[in-house]
């Protein structure tokens, strides 16, 4: 018996393209099926929960995850990436430089256990961490099989030192594309920024994204509901106000 996205607490967004809302941090993970490939974006916060998350998406695409895309080097997007053992991982380019040394590992960490993950389960996963395979400068189609493909797009310093974002062409009639945004755009709280950010750059990533994505597609955040073009927007406007940051 085939199992529905449904079934398993996923929200269906489009044919073979879905996403799960994590609990603790509301943290969206999104599964792009192809023809003997799949995509998933982000990895969970601990190694437990890359574990599930590649479970569920075997069960939902009757194979394993091929390839891993991570939004921004933020603990709750890629601590549980480990778990995705034989996946190619990709990132912005320059995300090896957080992922990878010493002291941007030591801060994945401190503000795992900051945020209250359990101080174990970040060590476990800080130290098995894997550096992206491949960093994606501009913009990258990736083949996934099928006629499907997922185009990675790197938007520069913004919410974190490098973010990414992935849209989903939807190749029938009268679809509607599908960017995972990452935490470019939240909307189940007000968008953070952190150390990281660069609040002056922000408004202009949000542009590019709405460049992305178009009018008619379903943008969806790093935290909370599903969203269209008008909400990141208006969001991308409430950030210029607040950085002082004009067009």
């Amino acid at each position: 018996m085939t199992v529905t996205w449904e079934e398993l607490g996923w929200e269906r967004l489009a044919d073979g393209v879905g996403r799960v809302r994590l609990p603790g941090w509301d943290c969206t993970v999104g599964l792009v099926a192809g023809a003997g490939a799949a995509l998933m974006v982000d990895a969970g916060s601990s190694l437990a929960e890359g574990a599930r998350l590649r479970a569920r998406a075997r069960e939902l695409t009757g194979g394993d995850v091929t390839h891993l895309a991570l939004t921004h080097p933020h603990f709750d997007h890629v601590l549980g990436a480990a778990a995705f053992d034989g996946a190619e991982i990709l990132a912005a380019e320059g995300a090896r430089t957080v992922l990878g040394d010493a002291r941007g590992r030591a801060e994945l960490r401190e503000d795992a256990v900051r945020q209250r993950l359990d101080a174990a389960a970040a060590e476990e996963a800080v130290s098995a961490l894997p550096v992206p395979g491949r960093e994606v400068r501009g913009r990258l189609a990736l083949p996934l099989g099928g006629g499907r493909e997922a185009v990675l797009a790197e938007l520069g310093a913004a919410h974190s030192t490098h973010d990414l974002a992935v849209l989903v062409p939807v190749p029938v009639p009268g679809g509607r594309p599908v960017v995972f945004c990452g935490d470019l755009v939240e909307e189940s709280g007000e968008p953070q920024a952190g150390p990281d950010a660069a609040p002056s750059r922000w408004p202009a990533a949000l542009d590019r994204l709405l460049a992305l994505g178009g009018e008619d597609a379903l943008y969806v955040p790093g935290h909370g509901a599903v969203v269209d073009a008008a909400f990141v927007r208006a969001q991308r406007d409430v950030l210029a106000a607040r950085f002082g940051v004009s067009r």
